[in-house]
């Protein structure tokens, strides 16, 4: 296992590096994410203005401060909680995410399922897990919001977060078809198996 540090945004290869059980530190940029954001992208067609290219989108709706703009804050909101949600409702983006917008990693908590793990085969691509309820500090790894897209749909706009030490993170899907969360659910079914014919059920 390997820690990487990675200064967004990153190339296909370094995206190619990470291997499941690798943890990483993402630098730089980090672009906020969710369902309502990637209906409005993908489903009704609305075009934003952000090159998501190489980058790392989570799957989030903060809780932020409107504040007047200023220097600190460019668009006139702070961060105040900005936790993660469950990622499997939106795997059928994930594939156009990576296609057509060119991310490369996702982040979230719960993981995600088979045609997601395929997209990062064919693009070049990982998940990254938060463990639910770290929102505080999560939002330590978070120095500003840099700008926002769609901000009709707050608080599920396109957020642009200026990210340092955001991490570490766990490598638990990856592009070489490793995924921890498949690798559980078939330790679960073995066992559940197990118990089951133990006290005669099957």
């Amino acid at each position: 296992m390997t820690h990487h540090v990675l200064e967004m945004p990153i190339t296909e290869e370094q995206a190619r590096k990470l291997k499941v059980g690798d943890t990483v530190t993402l630098e730089n940029t980090l672009f906020g994410i969710r369902d309502a954001t990637l209906i409005h992208m993908f489903d009704r067609g609305r075009k934003i203005k952000f090159d998501l290219s190489g980058h790392a989108v989570i799957h989030t709706a903060p809780n932020v401060h409107r504040v007047p703009p200023s220097n600190e804050a460019p668009v006139g909101y702070t961060p105040f909680c900005i936790g993660t949600t469950t990622s499997m409702r939106m795997e059928r983006f994930t594939h156009d995410l990576m296609q057509r917008e060119g991310v490369r990693f996702i982040i979230g908590k719960g993981g995600m399922g088979p045609d997601t793990l395929a997209a990062f085969a064919e693009f070049g691509g990982a998940y990254l897990a938060i463990v639910g309820g770290a929102a505080a500090l999560e939002t330590t790894w978070i120095e500003q919001i840099v700008d926002v897209d769609l901000d009709d749909l707050h608080p599920e706009s396109l957020w642009k977060f200026r990210i340092k030490h955001f991490g570490p993170l766990l490598v638990s899907m990856d592009s070489h078809g490793g995924s921890l969360f498949a690798d559980i659910r078939r330790d679960v079914e073995s066992r559940r198996e197990a118990v089951l014919k133990s006290i005669g059920a099957i």
